[in-house]
C-alpha cells in the first residue's frame, strides 16, 4: 500500500517529542500529517503484549476515529541486565506524569542494586515498531508493521538536552555521544525509529 504526496495522515501520538521526530522523517515525502493530539483524539488503552501490538492498537484507533490512514509508533528501552525492562512499559516507569527523569533514575537504581555499575555491564537497545493502519471498510486492509532496533549501552550521569525519553543515558554502539547530546540529524540516521522508518519508506512511500 503506497502513500502518495499530499495524502493526509494521522501521526497517532500525543507525545510531542515522538510526533516531532516522525514528522521530521515523513515531511520530505509530502505527506499532510496531523497528530492525534491536534485532532483531540482519545488515547486508546495500550494493553498489547509487544511493541507491535501496541502500535497497531494506536494506529487502528486513530485511523477509525479520523477516517484517514494513521501511523503509530510504540517504542521503548530494553535493558539487558534488567531482563528487557522497562520494555513496553518504558513510559510508565515515569509515573502518571510520564517523567523520564524519574524513569531514568529508576533504571539506574535497579542496575546499581544488581551490582551492574560498569558501562560494559549496562548494555541495552531501543526498539521501535511503526504501524500503518487504515479506516475500517468492508474490504478490511490489515495494518502493516515495521520494526527497528539500535543497540548500545547506558551511561550515568545523564548527558545532553536534545531528544526525549531515555536519550540522555543511551550511547549507541560505536558512538561517544548520548542521543541527548547528538545532533538530531545524526540521530535520525541511526536510531531505532530511523531503522523502522527505512522499512516503512521502502514499502509505503513513493
Amino acid at each position: 500500500m503506497k502513500l502518495e504526496s499530499g495524502q493526509k495522515l494521522v501521526v497517532a501520538s500525543h507525545n510531542k517529542g515522538k510526533v516531532r521526530e516522525i514528522n521530521e522523517l515523513i515531511n520530505p515525502y509530502g505527506l499532510n500529517a496531523v497528530s492525534a493530539g491536534e485532532l483531540e483524539l482519545p488515547e486508546p488503552i495500550e494493553d498489547g503484549k509487544s511493541f507491535a501490538a501496541n502500535a497497531i492498537i494506536k494506529a487502528e484507533a486513530a485511523a477509525n476515529a479520523a477516517g484517514i490512514p494513521a501511523l503509530a509508533d510504540d517504542s521503548g528501552l530494553e535493558v539487558h541486565g534488567l531482563d528487557g525492562a522497562p520494555g513496553i512499559f518504558s513510559a510508565r516507569w515515569g509515573g502518571e506524569q510520564g517523567d523520564f527523569n524519574l524513569a531514568m533514575n529508576r533504571v539506574h537504581d535497579e542496575l546499581e542494586a544488581k551490582g551492574l555499575t560498569d558501562t560494559e555491564q549496562r548494555t541495552a537497545n531501543f526498539t521501535c515498531a511503526l504501524a500503518l493502519a487504515f479506516p475500517q471498510t468492508p474490504e478490511k486492509i490489515e495494518p502493516l508493521v515495521f520494526e527497528g532496533k539500535v543497540f548500545g549501552s547506558l551511561v550515568w550521569p545523564l548527558r545532553g538536552e536534545y531528544g526525549f525519553g531515555y536519550d540522555p543515558m543511551f550511547v549507541a554502539t560505536g558512538e561517544t555521544l548520548t542521543f541527548g547530546e547528538m545532533d538530531q540529524t545524526r540521530k535520525h540516521q541511526m536510531s531505532h525509529r530511523a531503522n523502522a522508518f527505512a522499512l516503512f519508506k521502502k514499502a509505503c512511500l513513493s
